[in-house]
């Protein structure tokens, strides 16, 4: 679900990483906002906090409002140069860089406990950005902007789009289309709902130790991909052989 891009990807493979990484956005958003009171997945609000400060002259606090923003825009654009750094030498794993680097924030996020996260909310919620940024940019490069699993305004603008279409488009391949591409979308809303539902029950027993858990799924997930890759090299290996 992570490998194949451009023309070999199929709907069931975006439907697959769809399905992990908005689950994994939807436990974020709700820990991260439970942990420090502050959005940790998208910067719409943040932006519009920073606007708002800006005009009131706290500069101060504007600030910090803009870094939330620039965190998330650093996370992308990491993302994308270590995928364009490993895309020029051929390498078939480029999103393993990116998403070990994910878990590995996660990860870390969570180790620092409830008292550090108490005392330093906007270390956390810089941290946790980054993270999303990294995601974000690294399923829309992978599905060819098909996928986006960190925040759902777009996802929703992009589903209004496509069901108005459905009462124009008639011949039966651009229909065919249409509703696959919409049953995605209401996949990763489903995924990040139940993701949302997760993070809200793990924080009330693990605190900030719940974003262990969508740590873990990311890693099982790239784990998972680079298996499958492993077992289909060794099945063409036996093939070719078997053919000689």
């Amino acid at each position: 679900m992570f490998r194949h891009r451009g023309k070999s990807r199929t709907i069931s493979h975006n439907k697959k990483i769809a399905s992990l990484l908005s689950f994994v956005a939807g436990v974020v958003n709700v820990t991260g906002f439970l942990s420090v009171q502050r959005l940790t997945t998208n910067v719409t609000g943040h932006f519009a906090f920073f606007v708002d400060e800006v005009f009131r002259l706290e500069f101060s606090k504007g600030f910090v409002y803009f870094f939330y923003v620039f965190c998330f825009f650093l996370g992308a654009f990491v993302s994308s140069f270590m995928m364009e750094s490993m895309m020029k030498r051929g390498d078939r794993y480029i999103y393993v860089l990116p998403g070990l680097c994910e878990s590995a924030i996660l990860l870390m996020v969570a180790l620092c406990g409830p008292t550090f996260t108490m005392q330093h909310p906007n270390f956390i919620a810089c941290w946790l950005l980054f993270a999303m940024g990294l995601q974000n940019a690294l399923v829309t490069r992978i599905s060819g902007a098909l996928v986006r699993t960190t925040h759902l305004t777009g996802l929703f603008t992009d589903l209004g789009i496509e069901m108005s279409q459905l009462f124009f488009y008639k011949k039966k391949e651009q229909k065919e289309r249409l509703f696959s591409v919409i049953r995605l979308r209401w996949r990763i809303i489903l995924f990040f709902f139940i993701g949302g539902i997760a993070g809200g029950i793990l924080y009330s027993y693990m605190r900030i130790y719940a974003l262990v858990i969508p740590a873990l799924i990311l890693l099982a997930g790239l784990y998972y991909d680079s298996v499958k890759l492993q077992l289909i090299k060794w099945k063409r290996r036996y093939d070719a052989k078997d053919k000689a």
